[in-house]
């Protein structure tokens, strides 16, 4: 049963891939003087630690649901199991800036246009440090421009309190993907949400907390 939801997903979403057009990223911030010149993001650098959360995957409308384990191995990989919430590895590999090893991941998901996605979305949500090259503000946040190959991350920083609170991956003209945390003391995220404007797919990760 699991199998056949897993692979309805995949060929009736996945697949399908709607562009969508937009003016520059920046066209609604402030230029501001650089106050630094790169960022640490705080969130899984404890190697002591495993991550887990509860998932929940929306694409296309059609919902899958599992656990998500994200373990630092080394100085600059992470090691990523995605099971079903009976304990069902369905993916398992490893992540750095530079590597991508598949270790293991059932057939219905073995697809290239999926294991590109989620390498994309899972490198940026484990990338430890961004340089800086531009800096802007809106009225709450200060914004820094990090350049990301043919891309662009936009890291917005709470004015308030701080806080990590969003990284928008870009091209020049339009947004592609953005990662929502929600972190009460900006060291451990309880809430992450991935979502895509240019295919109808949202990662919900939600911090499993044990009885």
């Amino acid at each position: 049963m699991q199998k056949s939801r897993i692979h309805f997903l995949l060929i009736n979403c996945f697949l399908a891939i709607v562009l969508v057009s937009c003016g520059s990223v920046t066209k609604n911030y402030t230029p501001k003087k650089l106050d630094k010149t790169s960022y640490e993001v705080p969130y899984f650098s404890d190697s002591k630690t495993d991550y887990v959360y509860k998932t929940n995957i929306s694409v296309y409308g059609n919902e899958l649901s599992g656990i998500f384990i994200a373990k630092k191995i080394n100085d600059t990989t992470h090691r990523i199991v995605f099971t079903t919430e009976f304990g069902n590895k369905l993916m398992d590999f490893e992540i750095s800036e530079n590597d991508f090893k598949v270790n293991s991941i059932v057939s219905e998901l073995d697809r290239k246009i999926l294991i590109n996605t989620l390498k994309e979305d899972f490198r940026l949500l484990l990338k430890k440090q961004y340089l800086i090259q531009e800096q802007f503000e809106n009225e709450s946040n200060n914004i820094y421009k990090s350049a990301d190959g043919k891309r662009d991350n936009y890291i917005f920083i709470s004015k308030k309190d701080q806080k990590l609170e969003k990284i928008v991956h870009a091209s020049k003209t339009k947004e592609k993907f953005t990662l929502y945390f929600n972190s009460e003391n900006n060291i451990f995220a309880e809430k992450i949400q991935i979502i895509h404007q240019n295919i109808k797919l949202k990662i919900e990760l939600n911090y499993f907390k044990s009885e």
